[in-house]
This record gives C-alpha cells, structure tokens and sequence, in this order.
C-alpha cells in the first residue's frame, strides 16, 4: 500500500522524502516558496554512501517510485495525508505560517511523526511519569503544541547525520553518517501497522541488489528516541563555550570523566522517567564515536553565526530533572552558558 506522507522541512526532511519516495511513497515537502520551485523543477538529490563503497551514489528523486512534490504551508492541505513528518527545529514552528500549519494539522487529526531532536509536547504528554506543565520553558512558544491529541504524535530519533552542500542548491543533501531512524510506536494498531509496512517497504528497496543504508526501524519503547539525549547534552551543547565553539570531539575528550559523569546523569534520568537500560547507548560507544567529531555541533554553529533561538533540549533536560527532583550541576551550567551565549547573540549591535 503506497501512503501519501507530508513532511515539514525539506533540507534534513529530504533524507527521510527520499527514503520514503524510494519505498514507493508519495511525499510532499513543505518548504519556503524558492525551495519548492526548484524541487518542483529539478526534484531533490540525496547522496548517501552504500557499503563497501568508496563514494557517495545519488539518488534523485525524478526516477523514485514514489512521487516527491513540494509546497509552501500556505498551500499545505493536511487533511490529505496518512501522516505528517515534522522535521525543522522547533523555534522554526513559531513563524506565523507554520503555526497556522501545525494547527490546520492538529484540527484534521491526522497522525504525525516528529523527526526533532526536541520531542514535541504532545509526545512528552505519552509518558505518564511527566509533569508537563513544568517542560513548557524549553520551548520557544509552547502553545502552538495546545491542539495536537498525543496519541496521534509520536516521536522519531534523528540519528543519520547529513548537511546541504553550501556549494550546492538547496535541493541536495549530502548524508555524512548513514545511521537509521529510530521510531516509536504510536500505541495505536492501525496507525503502527502503518509504521511497520513504510519500514518494511525502506528495507526492501535495492540498488544493484544491495540494500541502501538509512533504514526506518520501529520500537515499542517510548524512550528509544531520548538515548540521543546523553549524546546531545555531553557533545553537542558543550561545543558552546564562553570562548566560541568547538568541536564535539574536544567537548567529550577534553576531559572524559566529566563527560561520563554528565552522560549517565542524563541516561538515569532517562530510566526513571520509564526507560529500560537497554534502550540506551554505553557511553563507551559514544565516546568512541565522538573521536571522529571533528566539527562544531549544528547548535554551536547555529549560536555564533547570530542565531536567537535553538532547540533547546538542554534545557528540557534540565527541567525534566528538576521535575522529578534530580538534580546535577554540570547540567545546570551548561544551561547557563547557553543562556548566556544566546543572550550575547540578541544584544549585539547591528
């Protein structure tokens, strides 16, 4: 069965139309009105690197068998879709255009999928162990959330790794670390025998008989997205210094023992809020993987180019902690730092 699937973000959200479209999927991107013209014209370019292979193959989406076209939200029709992929970050959702979007879909009830680092509030509302109403400072404009029913919101790990070529158009996205998504159940047989067939149909599409890495792979576990919470919050949000940014493997490696500490704080809180252990990462393995991290994280980059708002999941941390009554100063300063740095970013001069 081929489903109609609309996705919000078509620069990181063409990895997962791409997929999708190969499956045999009909996608939809929403994107601004630039964008779609040039993916209505030439369609999207994805490039990904197959096993065993030295270089990137890629994968257009004029010669998928789905078919990819893209809007702007104004012309967005929710309504007409089996689900809806939500893949900007999250301050993006408070632009006008996308707020009346996220609340024409909320009204059509249509199942959605949140592919943000940044779970949505209708998915933290899915864990009772939560008290949300005390979550809502880490969000940009917790409002906008208010209509979605949580049990058509579920949440999806945004693992692989991949960029827009500054080179290039924005209609190419070059996959770095070809990892797969992870997502969880919806709790809802029909709409999870929907996740099950678009992930049966990802694992099945073949290039020269070889499978294509970026797979979907579907959990029962709530929890299985937030393992990317001890990597967000020991990497990532500590490539924001004082001084500037830095890398990522600089901020795990510069000092590993606090690093370990801050990486199974966070994995604990994640267990008491109802995970299993196994559904988090060692942090050997992370560790490991940071070695290659070369580069600044996408929130490092994003503060000291001038951005004013980032997703702040070290603040939803931080504030889940609080809430059960967990408490860790290195968590505490990385929040400040970030504060600090943004606020820095809003008061400089023109």
């Amino acid at each position: 069965m081929a489903y109609k699937i609309m996705i919000l973000g078509a620069s990181y959200g063409s990895l997962l139309g791409s997929k999708l479209a190969a499956a045999g999927h009909d996608v939809t991107l929403v994107c601004r009105q630039k964008t779609a013209d040039l993916i209505n014209t030439k369609g999207t370019e994805v490039r990904i690197k197959l096993r065993g292979e030295d270089t990137h193959r890629s994968f257009l989406s004029k010669s998928l068998c789905g078919q990819t076209n893209a809007v702007t939200p104004e012309h967005a029709q929710p309504q007409q879709y089996d689900l809806i992929c939500l893949a900007m970050q999250e301050p993006q959702y408070s632009h006008p255009s996308l707020t009346d979007l996220l609340s024409r879909i909320a009204r059509a009830k249509v199942a959605c999928m949140s592919i943000m680092n940044m779970p949505p509030l209708p998915y933290l509302k899915r864990i009772s162990s939560l008290d949300c109403s005390k979550l809502t400072e880490a969000f940009l404009n917790p409002e906008i959330w208010s209509e979605f029913d949580p049990s058509l919101m579920t949440l999806c790990s945004p693992d692989p790794q991949a960029y827009r070529p500054p080179e290039e158009d924005p209609n190419v996205l070059h996959v770095g670390l070809p990892t797969n998504f992870k997502v969880s159940k919806f709790n809802n047989p029909e709409l999870d025998r929907m996740l099950e067939n678009i992930s049966a149909d990802v694992d099945a599409f073949r290039v020269d008989g070889k499978g294509v890495p970026v797979k979907l792979r579907v959990f029962e576990s709530l929890f299985v997205p937030f393992a990317k919470w001890a990597m967000l919050a020991t990497g990532n949000y500590r490539c924001i210094t004082q001084a500037g940014p830095r890398s990522i493997q600089s901020s795990v490696h510069s000092n590993i023992a606090q690093s370990e500490s801050i990486y199974d704080f966070v994995n604990k809180l994640v267990v008491t809020l109802g995970a299993d252990h196994g559904d988090m990462v060692p942090f050997a393995k992370y560790s490991t993987a940071a070695e290659g991290l070369r580069n600044p994280s996408s929130a490092a980059r994003a503060v000291f180019s001038g951005a004013s708002n980032i997703e702040r999941v070290d603040k939803l941390i931080k504030l889940t902690a609080e809430s059960l009554s967990m408490h860790n100063a290195e968590i505490q300063e990385i929040v400040a730092v970030v504060d600090a740095e943004l606020a820095t970013q809003i008061n400089r001069p023109a």
